[in-house]
């Protein structure tokens, strides 16, 4: 294909530059993705040793996020959930863990996230890809990435029930209201911080204000999809903070029951 000047003249199109370095990139591009490794690879190896275990995730009245509902049959009659009980070889955590795990793993953040950091796909801007193939998330495996959505109402029963053992937190050892403790603290903020993440999902935005032709028609709606919008502009770093401060909680949990740390209490 020729192309004429200004002057009249033909002119060539020139062939497209053959780049061989893996990237023409200078800056430290390749930290972003590194950091995101290795804080997601610590979280998988972390939960999952915590999800087989099976034991110091209860201090009353502190129970592990990992561990809520407490549904095994090993679990302490106080947080046990009565009528459903798993057998003793499958631990709380492994079921419990399906629904969490299951709506990070698919959200649009965490998506970009591991493509680039576990995938290289790719890693950075202007970074060549490994990749020569990609067909979307069309095909399977990424075609589950669509079930998103119903692990996001999943999560929010999750949350409801985190919430109520951040309320019965305030309850001390005795049963008597009015306890504040350190734990009570690191309990209300991991769900406070779990709230934050699932109401600032992509998916929550389109449940609150999505397939509407005329926002007008619809003001509380369309209420709800600005004050989810703002928060949605916040969600990757929402998402870091809960997924670090849910893994502390249950660490926290775990050095309290085996005696590393003391109890505190406030008040």
């Amino acid at each position: 294909m020729t192309s004429q000047s200004t002057t009249g003249r033909e002119v060539r199109p020139r062939p497209r530059v053959q780049i061989t370095q893996r990237t023409l990139r200078r800056d430290t591009w390749w930290v972003q993705p590194l950091v995101t490794f290795v804080v997601l690879l610590g979280f998988v190896v972390y939960s999952t040793w915590a999800a087989f275990v099976n034991k110091d995730y209860f201090y009353e009245p502190y129970l592990s996020p990992f561990y809520s509902p407490c549904l095994g049959s090993t679990c302490p009659e106080s947080v046990r959930w009565a009528g459903v009980v798993l057998p003793a070889f499958i631990t709380p955590a492994v079921v419990i863990l399906i629904v969490p795990l299951g709506f990070r793993l698919t959200c649009y953040y965490y998506r970009k996230a591991y493509y680039r950091s576990f995938w290289q796909s790719p890693p950075g801007c202007a970074v060549t890809e490994p990749h020569t193939k990609y067909s979307g998330e069309r095909r399977f495996p990424l075609i589950l990435q669509n079930i998103h959505r119903y692990f996001f109402y999943l999560g929010l029963l999750l949350n409801i029930v985190l919430t109520y053992d951040a309320v019965i937190a305030f309850r001390d050892r005795h049963g008597n209201w009015g306890h504040v403790g350190l734990g009570t603290l690191v309990l209300l903020v991991n769900a406070a911080l779990l709230w934050l993440y699932s109401v600032s999902c992509h998916a929550c935005r389109h449940a609150v204000g999505g397939r509407l032709n005329h926002f007008s028609k619809h003001p509380v709606r369309y209420w709800f999809w600005t004050q989810v919008s703002k928060l949605n502009a916040r969600h990757g770093q929402i998402a870091w903070f809960s997924l670090v401060w849910v893994a502390l909680s249950d660490l926290f949990v775990r050095l309290t029951a085996t005696g590393t740390i003391p109890y505190i209490q406030f008040f």
